[in-house]
């Protein structure tokens, strides 16, 4: 019986190989066991319909968490579709109140199903869910329950009851991607600890020009880009300086844009030079275009993963000497809007460049230089 086990999960971890390169997977053989091969087989199926990498990767992240919850929670993996009843504990084992905890120490998530969640490495932080993870988590279970052509009751009034009463009770107060923006002056003090000529200093110098000037764009869209996104475009002729270098990013499919849209955004200048020493640098000519160095120096392969573009902007930021915990790779996506709004860029053109598509989320960032600078403000 062990043995059937074995070759079931050593299938699904080739099952599982098949997409990797179009969904990296750092826990594959712990996957392997957790999922089905309904799972599996969903992924796939996501995969070869386009849906975005970065949307396949919540689906995956939360299908595993969530199939992890259910054994520890119910002995027994996820049933599809969902009955109301097991929706309803997922929200009462994740959003529960720390004092009534202290009450009654039954409150909220098991201590035995808390421990296994946090054995097999699901669960690192103490206290109850933020009410958006639980919210994303149903939505994927939907999304999945849909994809497997079953209806769930996810849209049930109870549901939503439950976390509406759940939020109401332990209000949480909202906490930005990044705490300060990462402004030009910022920039500047980033950039200048990438001084030297070192293949480091060069790269990183490429990826934080290269991010901020073009509008902002997210630590994911940085890492996955490829030289075949790049074309060139004719210079720009600027009265009393040399013509400046540009091209175009093809950025394909976003977070924001539709299936169909092929999304485009322009550099101009210095950023160009920048992309273009690191190109040479580190003799990339094809593939993926930001790359891990290891500790000799050699330009790896492999593109960087998303959390290693955060790194490195906290790197430079305490290299800088400012509190690199101030500081995220998303601070580049709001510097970017609040740069425009200090130089007086209108909003849509600087929406144009970041692709925002909710005017209120791109206007916040306007509002809140304008209010600081503003007349409203100096009313004394």
């Amino acid at each position: 019986m062990a043995t059937d086990s074995s070759v079931l999960v050593s299938a699904r971890a080739k099952q599982l190989d098949t997409i990797a390169a179009v969904l990296p997977i750092d826990r594959r053989d712990e996957l392997a066991e957790l999922l089905t091969d309904q799972d599996v087989e969903t992924l796939r199926h996501l995969v070869n319909e386009g849906m975005g990498e970065n949307t396949l990767r919540a689906l995956t992240s939360d299908l595993a968490y969530l199939q992890a919850w259910s054994f520890a929670a119910t002995g027994a993996s996820l049933p599809w579709p969902a009955p109301e009843a097991l929706l309803l504990k997922l929200v009462a084992h994740h959003l529960w109140q720390p004092e009534q905890r202290d009450i009654n120490p039954h409150h909220g998530m098991p201590a035995d199903v808390e421990q296994s969640l946090r054995e097999q490495r699901f669960l690192r932080s103490s206290g109850p869910h933020a009410p958006d993870t639980v919210r994303r988590r149903l939505a994927s279970w939907s999304t999945l329950t849909k994809w497997r052509g079953l209806n769930g009751v996810f849209s049930s009034s109870s549901l939503k009851s439950a976390i509406r009463l759940a939020v109401r009770a332990t209000p949480r107060p909202r906490k930005r991607k990044s705490a300060k923006a990462v402004t030009g002056d910022v920039l500047a003090k980033l950039l200048a600890t990438c001084s030297t000529n070192s293949l480091r200093d060069i790269r990183d110098r490429a990826i934080l020009m290269v991010a901020f000037a073009s509008g902002g764009r997210r630590r994911s869209e940085i890492a996955g880009l490829r030289r075949e996104q790049f074309t060139v475009e004719p210079p720009i002729v600027v009265e009393g300086v040399p013509p400046l270098p540009s091209l175009s990013i093809h950025l394909g499919r976003t977070k924001t844009s539709g299936s169909e849209h092929d999304e485009v955004v322009y550099l101009t200048g210095r950023p160009v030079d920048a992309l273009n020493a690191w190109l040479a640098a580190g003799r990339i000519e094809t593939g993926s275009v930001f790359r891990k160095i290891d500790r000799w120096g050699n330009v790896s392969k492999r593109a960087l993963e998303p959390s290693a573009v955060n790194a490195i902007v906290k790197q430079r930021a305490a290299l800088a000497g400012l509190q690199p915990g101030e500081f995220s790779a998303h601070g580049l996506r709001s510097g970017y809007l609040t740069e425009a709004a200090n130089r007086g860029v209108p909003l849509p053109e600087a929406m144009e460049q970041s692709r925002h598509r909710s005017v209120q989320q791109a206007s916040s960032y306007y509002n809140n230089a304008t209010r600081r600078t503003g007349r409203a403000a100096r009313l004394l």
